[in-house]
């Protein structure tokens, strides 16, 4: 991350404390972002998109419905995240909003990268490789990719509106697309 927006980021999160929630705290969203991450990759990679009603956004999930029914069987195993396998997290975008009718708005984008053992092609398409990463000796080899996700959580700050993050876009290049 550039000097530039690691400054930006951190005046908006002292915005959110300052103008939204007082007790809001990027270290605790970031931990509750990983569990999301997780739970809801997992539930993508088991094609059980009726139980992301509550997390995903009906739009999101309207697009995932038709994507997950395309996919083969191994991209659709790489989608899973364990939490112990995400071994990078970082915050790509943090954005403050009012819509038209003077709804108050918070989104951050999640950058995840995290280890998956489903049997990739070698070659996948793409500008950008995916790295893979040999566990054990000659005779207890295990290969794992190095995978990104990206994920948009947002969340109204209107009085009187539930205090829940909904994801609002998915992203699993290479994968999900």
């Amino acid at each position: 991350t550039s000097p530039f927006a690691w400054l930006r980021t951190r005046f908006y999160y002292l915005l959110i404390r300052l103008y939204f929630d007082q007790e809001f705290s990027i270290e605790e969203f970031t931990r509750g972002a990983k569990q999301a991450f997780s739970v809801v990759s997992k539930l993508l990679s088991q094609r059980k998109l009726d139980l992301l009603e509550e997390l995903v956004s009906a739009e999101v999930l309207r697009v995932l419905k038709e994507k997950i029914s395309l996919l083969p069987d191994s991209h659709r195993d790489a989608l899973a995240a364990d939490i112990d396998a995400i071994m990078y997290t970082t915050e790509g975008d943090v954005r403050i909003y009012y819509d038209d009718d003077g709804i108050k708005f918070v989104s951050i984008l999640m950058c995840f990268w995290y280890l998956n053992g489903a049997n990739l092609p070698d070659d996948v398409p793409g500008e950008a490789k995916v790295f893979q990463i040999v566990f054990g000796d000659e005779n207890t080899k295990e290969k794992k990719h190095l995978l990104t996700a990206n994920y948009e959580f947002q969340r109204e700050f209107t009085e009187g509106a539930k205090p829940d993050w909904t994801i609002t876009r998915i992203e699993h290049p290479r994968l999900l697309e």
